[in-house]
């Protein structure tokens, strides 16, 4: 359990890094890591990064030879998920960039797990493939066509073993739905629809129906110079198909249930925090912008994300979170250079355990934050090469705002903002946790004794 908040330490388990090759020659921007996504089970962990491609990592059964090794996640497929495009009606370049990639709960042998872009999103079928079919008619052993007029005798094909292969196949395109960018997509409980939102609507797909979608949710005004917020995040209720949530860059949260109009257009719920006016600044309206919106496994609870704060709100209370998180409130005087340096506009995102009991989130120096909401207790971890070590243990870190600095104190001045932790994942019944640090990927799990 991570219950112990006060001497809480993690083991590495492995770092994996998407720059391919022995020496890390640096970074370039097709390498960094977009999104971070556990399937159902655990089993499987897939990222995303910038130029396209998924990255899909299998853990490994654990061994009685080698007990270490418990739960170390290896290269399970690498395939390339989106393609540069072009808008030549509107003369843009469309990003190969994985926005968020969501699974879909295993029905057989094969995976399946819907990845999107800007534009497109796509289902991907991820299978395994161990036998071959020989002895084909109509083809020789190369696959060249036969002669008809010389086939005297029919064969029977027979499976031949061969060395395990891993397919992935995309089964689905759903394009060519959303004028703006999209920023998430979310697979419904009914498993047979999924929604994916931009930044002024929000579209229910059916799988089985690429060219056609049902818009639920549209708040663009009739004059866009009327324009005052955009939806920033969506997500499905885990139970209940019929509702969904969605925040908006005004840091508000809308409850919407399906059944009351075909549009969603009237919320059901609002959830929305007063604003201390003592605390009003140049920059309230950019740092209330919700980043990310999750329901915890319960259905209980919303969790939100904005640029200084986790809240975690309660379905039942609309006009006040019931829990609020500092990540970093030593950056609170730092505003003026984070928003020269557009840092202010990091789009940081947030996961409970598989309990709700603890949530985590990143921040800059590749620090990532946990809360334990039964004893309020936080703590600090850093993800680096440097403490990367298998079996090695991540010391909490803290971060001195002015004044004297003691030994194992980073300061405020000297930390590190091109280094951010913005996707995060954690195991949906395990204390294993997948943390993406700009090309790296680390896995990390509770001290195990």
């Amino acid at each position: 359990s991570l219950a112990g908040f006060g001497n809480l330490m993690q083991d590495v388990l492995w770092c994996f890094s998407q720059v391919k090759g022995t020496i890390d020659i640096g970074v370039t921007e097709a390498d960094i890591i977009s999104t971070v996504e556990f399937n159902h089970t655990g089993e499987l962990l897939a990222t995303g990064d910038k130029g396209g491609r998924v990255v899909i990592f299998q853990r490994e059964q654990e061994s009685k030879n080698q007990p270490h090794r418990r739960g170390e996640y290896n290269v399970y497929s690498t395939f390339q998920s989106h393609e540069p495009e072009f808008d030549y009606l509107k003369s843009l370049e469309i990003e190969e960039k994985i926005n968020k990639i969501r699974w879909l709960p295993q029905q057989n042998a094969a995976y399946f797990l819907l990845s999107t872009n800007d534009k497109t999103v796509k289902l991907w079928k991820v299978s395994e493939r161990d036998k071959r079919p020989e002895g084909y008619n109509l083809k020789d052993e190369d696959g060249r066509l036969r002669d008809p007029s010389m086939i005297t005798t029919l064969r029977v094909p027979v499976l031949r073993p061969m060395d395990l292969m891993v397919e992935a196949t995309p089964r689905r395109v759903f394009a060519n739905a959303h004028t703006y960018h999209i920023n998430s997509i979310s697979v419904n409980s009914d498993y047979e629809t999924y929604m994916s939102a931009d930044d002024l609507r929000i579209n229910l797909w059916n799988f089985e129906i690429t060219n056609q979608s049902f818009n639920i949710v549209d708040i663009k005004p009739a004059n866009m110079e009327e324009l005052t917020e955009v939806i920033t995040a969506a997500e499905f209720h885990p139970h209940h198909c019929n509702t969904f949530v969605y925040s908006s860059s005004k840091g508000t949260i809308r409850l919407c249930d399906m059944r009351t109009s075909a549009l969603c257009d009237r919320h059901a719920k609002f959830f929305e925090e007063p604003e201390d006016p003592s605390n009003r600044s140049f920059f309230s309206e950019i740092i209330s912008s919700i980043s990310d919106v999750k329901f915890s496994h319960s259905g209980r609870y919303i969790m939100t994300r904005d640029y200084l704060t986790v809240k975690v709100w309660d379905l039942n209370m609309e006009n006040r979170p019931i829990e609020t998180y500092q990540v970093h409130d030593y950056l609170r005087s730092k505003l003026c250079s984070l928003y020269e340096n557009d840092c202010i506009f990091d789009k940081f995102e947030c996961v409970w355990n598989g309990s709700d009991s603890v949530i985590m989130t990143g921040s800059y120096n590749n620090f990532f934050r946990m809360f334990d909401r039964n004893t309020k207790r936080d703590v600090t971890l850093e993800a680096s090469r440097e403490n990367s070590k298998p079996r090695a243990i991540l010391k909490p870190r803290k971060v001195c705002v002015g004044g004297k600095r003691r030994k194992d104190e980073i300061s405020v001045d000297s930390l590190d903002f091109s280094k951010k932790i913005l996707h995060t994942a954690w195991h949906p019944s395990e204390n294993i946790i997948a943390v993406a640090a700009t090309n790296n990927l680390y896995i990390f799990q509770d001290k195990v004794n």
